[in-house]
């Protein structure tokens, strides 16, 4: 099934990222997703450059729908101008990939006092040109037209603000649902409480929401995250969790399916970041009772 079917029927989705692997580890890929096929309803791939080196993400897409895996293109509007945008989605749509997930590569941060707004921006206009130039099958100034297509749009927002969503986030989110977007995906939940709390203060924009799960399998892990990628992203408890535990997968998996537990009843589905632990993916199905 598409996932945009699943969305409109409001099942519980599942979806998982992985980085665009390079061509020699493609295989590999595929065979650690094996395990899991038919489980999750796509597979997004980030735009990841490492050393000078940059994994093909539209042709692992392809690879993945040719495995029978529902592909999700994912990239940033920050450092792309509309040009490059165009030409990306438009091999994207050749590829035959379906779905499309956009926000920038980092936090950005506004605001003139101490009280600094962080979160996740999409340049709406731009994306928005773009999309209607491929739905329309209409070039940029003249190029070689596209054939027409329609992506099922996903858009990353930052939930961990609870009730307290600056009024910038809900303008942006507004716009994104203006122009078509299919879902939101949100910054990782650890707090399900806490994400309550920004749903109360969002739902009346009436798109579905999918919370990111942040497979967490080590207290070393999560303190580098905490260290290099946000302070305070895992909460401590996890942490201390983690490190008492003499089994820590089993910890781990525990911790997993309590907050997949609490999500069900809230939202419309879970993103899945593994941490390059895809080849134990299925066990967290397992425990979460996900498919």
């Amino acid at each position: 099934m598409k996932l945009k079917e699943a969305l409109e029927k409001k099942d519980f989705v599942v979806t998982s990222e992985f980085q665009a692997p390079l061509e020699s580890d493609q295989e590999n890929l595929i065979k650690s997703l094996s395990a899991v096929r038919g489980r999750v309803d796509g597979v997004s791939l980030s735009e990841v450059e490492f050393e000078g080196i940059v994994g093909d993400t539209i042709q692992t897409c392809e690879i993945l729908k040719q495995n029978r895996f529902e592909s999700i293109y994912q990239t940033t509007t920050r450092d792309k101008n509309r040009i490059q945008l165009m030409k990306d989605l438009t091999q994207a749509r050749t590829a035959g990939v379906d779905n499309l997930l956009v926000f920038t590569e980092d936090y950005r941060i506004t605001g003139d006092s101490l009280q600094e707004m962080m979160f996740f921006h999409v340049d709406c206009g731009k994306i928005q040109s773009v999309l209607e130039h491929i739905r329309e099958g209409r070039g940029l100034e003249g190029d070689e037209p596209p054939d027409k297509g329609e992506f099922l749009l996903g858009s990353g927002v930052e939930s961990n603000w609870g009730k307290n969503v600056p009024d910038l986030e809900l303008r942006e989110m507004e716009e994104m649902t203006k122009i078509g977007a299919g879902y939101f995906l949100t910054t990782p939940v650890f707090d399900v409480e806490r994400f309550e709390k920004f749903l109360n203060r969002t739902n009346t924009f009436g798109v579905p929401v999918i919370a990111e799960v942040m497979i967490i399998r080590t207290a070393g892990m999560a303190q580098f995250l905490n260290r290099h990628l946000k302070s305070g992203l895992v909460p401590d408890w996890i942490i201390q969790k983690l490190a008492r535990a003499t089994d820590k997968e089993k910890a781990s998996i525990e911790l997993f399916a309590d907050t997949v537990k609490g999500l069900k009843d809230l939202c419309q589905g879970i993103h899945i970041i593994t941490i390059g632990g895809e080849e134990k993916l299925k066990r967290y199905l397992d425990a979460a009772k996900l498919k």
